[in-house]
């Protein structure tokens, strides 16, 4: 499989793109003034403890107040905050925590007044971005993740990805990490560490280690709320978690973004360096790799499948619940319950993709065609296992009911990525103009701007106009050509709105 990151620069934010075998699988968006990402750590302040709920609102800078339960708190709790007390006063220098007493852990099912108190400084990790009213959510069992381990200081637990299947191979990487793991710290062994030597696991333990110290050495001087270990930015910390050999490509039309992903790369995996392009042409890069026409189709209320079939997926506050059609599919299986089987074994793939492009979380509901017959049904859980198994968020699946229901729990960690597919009626009667009309409209703006531009004219249109400019013999645009002398070079833009249009000039700038 062909695996290809696309990632196009804003002012305000950066979009990443995707694609396997050039189809969109996922789609992520940072944006500049987003402060609380998923594995930030913070030097918080607790605000206030509620008993009642026995959980904490913790002060960390958002505009909500950070939940903490005290189940997040974590069973090292008194160690995390001896540690913190100690290195903020300047009385303890040495972060590696070799020499660092720890206490003793904190009753599970204890109260959460009774072991942390308002106006305390604590190190807290963001575990959940804040969502529609909810401030972010938080837990105190930090953790630094690398490529190939996630460092756990105050553990001495060694565990292994589940993911990786290999009795003898989960034996050899934890006989490894044994040998390499510095005192105090606990190591969590990530799927893409199969088959990795100990040199390069150590080499990334002591990059997570660094990272620890840097932390403890803002501390002396941090006044909370303050964040003190940032995560990855969304394009390295998407490679850390999924660069593989399948990885072909990774593109941006950002100059300081390809020069900051040739430097990550070259750290976490020097032969592919020569992968990380920079994007030079005029045409945008989203146009370019078929990814806005993929987004209009993708995020739509209804989603076309392949052989006639198409999904509904309805979200409300409670949950999201998808309703798989069979549509106008011609039936060329022996039965019916073939057709349905087929038709919900290419809904579980669809739907697979969708979870994660649209990063859709908490309770999903899928009401598949009814199957009668119980080999099918266990055919299609075990498939859409199967597709659900890329999805790197956590998630349960339960078999489907009696009544065809397939109930599906999915991690929410951050928003869910929403995009409007549906565009305004440019006509208060519920009509649109046709496009003769607009081309009026357009080649009166070129009669105005025709002699401003000495290095070309570029016309960045709707498709549809676009086609309706380049069509027949002559076409309008090859009629501009003989009327102006000027050949204007016309680009179809998916991601216009349907009256939308813009002259660019050679330096790519709207003449206006």
């Amino acid at each position: 499989m062909r695996t290809d990151l696309i990632i196009r620069s804003n002012p305000s934010d950066i979009d990443f793109a995707l694609l396997k075998d050039g189809r969109l699988s996922e789609l992520h968006k940072e944006t500049n003034d987003n402060n609380f990402n998923v594995g930030d750590i913070f030097l918080a302040k607790i605000k206030k403890t509620l008993s009642g709920l026995n959980a904490a609102f913790v002060n960390v800078g958002s505009e909500k107040d950070a939940f903490l339960h005290y189940h997040d708190l974590g069973p090292k709790l008194l160690s995390l905050t001896k540690y913190t007390k100690l290195v903020s006063t300047g009385k303890l220098k040495e972060f590696t925590l070799k020499n660092f007493h720890f206490e003793k852990d904190i009753n599970k099912n204890g109260a959460i007044d009774q072991v942390i108190k308002s106006g305390q400084n604590l190190l807290v990790q963001v575990v959940k971005e804040p969502i529609s009213t909810k401030g972010p959510r938080i837990s105190s069992e930090l953790s630094i993740a690398g490529r190939y381990l996630v460092l756990v200081p105050f553990s001495d637990r060694i565990s292994v990805s589940q993911k990786i299947s290999s009795r003898s191979e989960k034996e050899r990487l934890k006989r490894l990490v044994k040998s390499i793991k510095p005192k105090g710290f606990g190591v969590i062994l990530r799927t893409v560490a199969e088959g990795i030597k100990v040199a390069e696991l150590d080499e990334d333990l002591q990059n997570s280690l660094q990272r620890w110290v840097n932390l403890s050495k803002q501390l002396p001087r941090a006044q909370a709320p303050i964040k003190v270990l940032s995560e990855l930015n969304r394009a390295s910390s998407i490679l850390r978690d999924i660069l593989d050999d399948s990885f072909t490509s990774i593109v941006t039309d950002d100059k300081e973004l390809f020069e900051e992903l040739k430097i990550y790369i070259a750290r976490i995996a020097p032969k592919k360096v020569s992968m990380v392009k920079l994007y030079k042409s005029k045409l945008p890069i989203f146009e370019k790799y078929g990814i806005e026409k993929q987004i209009k189709t993708a995020f739509g209320r209804t989603v076309s499948m392949p052989k006639g079939a198409y999904l509904v997926i309805e979200h409300t506050e409670a949950l999201h619940v998808i309703d798989v059609n069979s549509g106008n599919r011609s039936n060329k299986a022996n039965s019916q319950a073939d057709t349905a089987l087929e038709v919900n074994l290419i809904a579980a793939s669809e739907i697979a993709r969708q979870l994660q492009l649209r990063d859709m979380g908490g309770i999903i509901v899928v009401d598949f065609i009814d199957m009668h017959t119980a080999s099918h049904r266990q055919k299609l859980f075990d498939h859409l296992k199967e597709a659900m198994k890329s999805n790197r968020t956590k998630h349960k699946i339960l078999p489907p009911s009696k009544f065809g229901l397939v109930q599906i729990t999915r991690q929410r960690v951050r928003p869910e990525m929403v995009i409007k597919t549906k565009e305004k009626n440019p006509n208060i009667n519920g009509e649109v103009e046709a496009p003769i009309i607009l081309v009026d409209k357009i080649e009166n703006h070129l009669e105005r701007i025709i002699d401003t531009s000495k290095n070309g004219i570029t016309l960045h249109v709707h498709s549809f106009v676009g086609s309706y400019l380049k069509k027949g013999m002559p076409s309008i645009q090859q009629k501009w050509f003989l009327k102006y002398k000027k050949w204007i070079k016309v680009i179809p833009r998916d991601a216009y709105q349907y009256l939308e249009y813009h002259f660019l000039d050679g330096n790519d700038k709207k003449i206006k």
